[in-house]
């Protein structure tokens, strides 16, 4: 068996103290005992020599589950191998020392009980010569709804501690416990922290919001490079594992990508599940997907995404559906191989082909009849479905959160002018968007690559209206989709009665609002015409029954009967115009 470490803050401590501090991993203790005396007695001598707190975590049966250690003012939380269990106690006593000598139990001691569900939190208080000052204990008080405090007992000396009554406190905790009335879980309590910059750590919580988490708080630091253990420092590491005790957060989401190391070493030092931008995304993805293609892309996504982080989910993988992270293919145990994962996505990608065939085969009927494809593209949240419902009459899920909608969506829209074309509605883009979700959704994403025009909609409401259109950029140019004629248009101009103007040659809209859509109709109709050229055609009174082909293959600008059969005029592009001649046999001349 692996032998057990000594875990915390333990930097300048020598490694013979530390190995004699590993020896209470074998200590021999009386399950009855609340506070065995050999123990307290050994963590008040290195609490003096060291001037730092300990903490020993103690099980039912008296076993020394772990051994942690922290600055002079705090011990960090729990280490990732204590949890919450989903109901009733943990089962396990915490006893850590002050060294400031008053055995008082801070609001940070108090929130560790309700936190962890831990039997009980112990504080003993250190005096100058090691001695033992004071000695207070908390129990978990329970309603029937829950958590309700906590039941305090002191004494002043170690002989003095009433093990049987302190032992009698934690059975009463259980009872109590035992008698709650399971709730409907709220939503996941997350803690935010980021490198970059605020904005994007904005950004992070509105994908927090959107995949049914609340954020309970954020933290900050500004980093040249990530660290190689933690990303961030580490008495930032410290911060936020306090700040997950007073917060009782469930999970913690870094702005950055982390790596499988960074993710162990995070969920061993905050004890609670640990997430990253890119698998915050993927969540909302998984939980958004509604077509078989969109589920089997998320799929194919998440497990590349997993199979260079499986040594760093131990957490994440001991919580089976729970919560963000835990959506969409379902999780694995820890141990699962990479030819494994292989081989699901091989099964994915040969699913995913068939269904880009047929993809394929339907725009290639659109093609075939001419119709010319509109695509709108844009940030995600900027209103394009919106858009899309009132432009087309269609019937696309609208709220207000980041990727509301994943599963593109196409509508055909006939205008009074006589063109029409096919508006499609895109999934949003977004900074820092997964590499692996990029390639996955591609076939998706194509629809913008292949259209004949993009309508690009940015939000006027929007402070970051200019790096987030330069996101759009670098998407569009990364998909080659960066050669078709574009249309720029301002959305919801009515909240910013300032956006003429913010994005030079933008039409401002608002599709909630219904304003200014005729404007882009018919700068939709425009651009579209401007491929058209005039083409004569006429057609034998004997085949008279092609007319009906002939309208609806163009635009007709005239026709006139004449001896021999009906001319009309067409305004059409010259592939159309081809299309047009071979399947009627017929010549086509064009005219000026």
């Amino acid at each position: 068996m692996e032998k057990q470490k000594i875990s915390g803050n333990t930097e300048g401590i020598r490694a013979s103290v530390l190995a004699e501090m590993e020896k209470w991993f074998d200590l021999e203790t009386d399950p009855g005992k609340y506070l065995p005396e050999e123990l307290a007695t050994a963590m008040a001598a290195y609490t003096l020599e060291l001037r730092r707190e300990i903490a020993v975590f103690l099980s039912r049966q008296g076993d020394v589950l772990d051994v942690r250690v922290g600055e002079i003012g705090h011990v960090s939380s729990a280490p990732g191998k204590i949890r919450r269990p989903a109901r009733g106690l943990n089962r396990v006593r915490l006893i850590h020392t002050h060294p400031n000598g008053n055995s008082a139990l801070s609001e940070p001691d108090l929130s560790t009980l309700r936190a962890f569900a831990f039997d009980s939190v112990c504080a003993l208080g250190i005096g100058p010569e090691g001695r033992i000052t004071g000695i207070t204990a908390a129990f978990p008080d329970f309603d029937a709804h829950g958590p309700a405090g906590a039941r305090l007992f002191s004494c002043g000396r170690l002989r003095d501690v009433p093990s049987e009554d302190w032992m009698e406190e934690i059975s009463v905790s259980e009872r109590l416990a035992a008698r709650v009335v399971p709730q409907e879980e709220g939503p996941e309590r997350v803690i935010l922290v980021g490198t970059d910059n605020e904005t994007s750590l904005d950004e992070l919580e509105a994908l927090a919001e959107s995949a049914g988490a609340v954020t309970v708080g954020r933290f900050f630091q500004k980093r040249p490079q990530q660290d190689r253990a933690f990303c961030v420092g580490r008495g930032k590491v410290e911060e936020i594992a306090l700040a997950v005790q007073n917060l009782e957060a469930e999970t913690v989401v870094f702005d950055d990508e982390l790596t499988g190391r960074q993710m162990r070493n995070l969920e061993e030092a905050l004890g609670v599940k640990v997430l990253d931008r890119t698998m915050l995304i993927l969540d909302i993805f998984a939980q958004r997907a509604r077509t078989n293609e969109g589920k089997l892309q998320v799929t194919a996504a998440q497990l590349k995404y997993r199979s260079t982080h499986l040594t760093g989910q131990g957490l994440l993988l001991s919580r089976l559906g729970g919560g963000i992270g835990t959506r969409g293919p379902g999780e694995t145990k820890l141990e699962i191989d990479r030819r494994r994962i292989r081989e699901q996505l091989n099964e994915i990608d040969r699913r995913l082909e068939t269904l880009k065939k047929e993809r394929s085969l339907r725009r290639r009927n659109r093609e075939r009849t001419s119709i010319p494809t509109v695509a709108l593209v844009g940030y995600t949240n900027v209103g394009k479905s919106t858009l899309m419902n009132r432009l087309a009459g269609a019937d696309v899920l609208v709220r207000d959160m980041l990727f509301a909608t994943l599963d593109a969506v196409s509508r055909r829209v006939d205008m009074k002018d006589g063109t029409a074309f096919v508006l499609v509605d895109t999934v949003g883009f977004i900074n820092k968007l997964p590499h692996d979700l990029v390639e996955a959704f591609r076939s998706t994403l194509e629809e913008a690559a292949d259209a004949d025009l993009l309508v690009i909609v940015s939000d006027a409401s929007d402070r970051e209206l200019s790096s987030h259109r330069a996101t759009v950029d670098r998407v569009l140019h990364d998909l080659g989709a960066d050669s078709q004629p574009r249309i720029e248009v301002l959305n919801k101009c009515d909240l910013n009665p300032e956006a003429e103007g913010m994005l030079p040659g933008a039409l401002c809209v608002s599709a909630a609002e219904n304003v200014g859509l005729d404007a882009l109709l018919q700068e939709v109709s425009k651009n579209l015409r401007e491929k058209e050229h005039r083409y004569t055609v006429c057609i034998p009174y004997a085949r008279y029954a092609l007319a009906g082909t002939v309208r609806q293959s163009g635009r007709v600008l005239s026709q006139e009967d004449g001896e021999e059969g009906t001319a009309f005029v067409l305004a059409m592009t010259p592939e159309e115009a081809g299309i047009l001649s071979a399947r009627l046999n017929l010549k086509l001349t064009e005219t000026d």
